[in-house]
């Protein structure tokens, strides 16, 4: 088999036998043609399945370094190396050994949010692999509600029928019972009516807005576990949860000018002190874009 076939074959089967949307196909092909590339140079010779199924430790460690160089974050590394296991895996088959090597450490403790476009290919993803389109409405509608609007979990799915119809704002109930307004998008007013049009349930005032499967109220551990199949999938880290959504509001908006007073708002924090953790989060990401850009980081 011809190298250039491999990456082809093992995104025909990610979207064939393991049902994984059109971004993880193509984010997934891109890796298995990156490793093919750099092996072809590292060996100075054609890389084929037979090849592959002898891959060393020191092989994948010299690629992620090679990746390294390019500017890629511990968290980017790591996805990268989960890529490449997979196709790996793929390409020499169950019964090979591959060579275990551990990924970079990733760094918790402060907020992680993710790209803008991540958080629309996950929102997307999960739509996708809803098993109703109504369904996938209404993960779509609540994800963009995380993501756009900035609510918690909780907060979306206690949302009730009287938030209809849509104005370009929303009263949402937070913790403590604490009431606010947060202004909606058109994108994310658009989603929501989307779904309650598909909804066979029916919307009324004093029901629940977002339904579960059988027409009760939608549990929040039902969008979890469409986020945790989605992120593994897009081969996103493990901290992208529906939190991390509202994470990324905060995270994007304060890096596009926003006032903190402002943003405390919007996010329903009782005390500045809760908001002000995103100003560290925006300057944790302002160093790491130094220190992959500079020539003397």
């Amino acid at each position: 088999m011809t190298e250039p076939a491999l990456p082809l074959l093992y995104g025909q089967h990610l979207a064939r036998d393991r049902r994984r949307s059109a971004h993880t196909v193509r984010a997934y092909e891109a890796t298995a043609v990156r490793l093919i590339g750099f092996l072809q140079s590292h060996w100075g010779e054609a890389v084929t399945a037979e090849r592959l199924a002898r891959v060393e430790t020191a092989d994948l460690r010299a690629f992620l370094a090679h990746r390294r160089n390019d500017g890629l974050s511990n968290a980017s590394a790591a996805r990268e190396l989960s890529a490449v296991r997979g196709f790996l895996k793929f390409a020499a088959g169950d019964g090979a050994e591959l060579p275990q090597l551990r990924g970079p450490r990733v760094k918790k403790g402060l907020p992680r949010p993710i790209a803008p476009h991540e958080a629309v290919a996950l929102a997307e993803t999960v739509a996708e692999e809803a098993r109703e389109p109504w369904i996938g409405a209404r993960d779509w509608a609540v994800l963009l509600l995380l993501y756009g609007a900035g609510l918690r979990i909780g907060e979306a799915v206690g949302l009730t029928g009287a938030v209809l119809p849509l104005g370009p704002t929303m009263r949402v109930t937070g913790k403590r019972a604490k009431t606010r307004a947060v202004p909606l998008l058109p994108q994310v007013r658009a989603a929501i009516e989307a779904y309650a049009a598909l909804c066979p349930y029916g919307v009324s005032r004093d029901a629940p807005l977002f339904r579960g499967a059988k027409g009760g109220p939608l549990p929040p551990g039902m969008i979890r576990k469409a986020v945790r199949s989605a992120r593994a999938g897009l081969g996103l880290s493990e901290r992208t949860t529906p939190h991390a959504l509202r994470h990324s509001f905060a995270t994007h908006l304060l890096g596009r000018g926003a006032d903190l007073r402002a943003l405390q708002e919007l996010l329903g924090h009782a005390s500045l002190s809760s908001t002000q953790i995103y100003t560290a989060v925006d300057a944790a990401h302002l160093l790491d874009v130094y220190r992959n850009a500079h020539p003397r980081a």
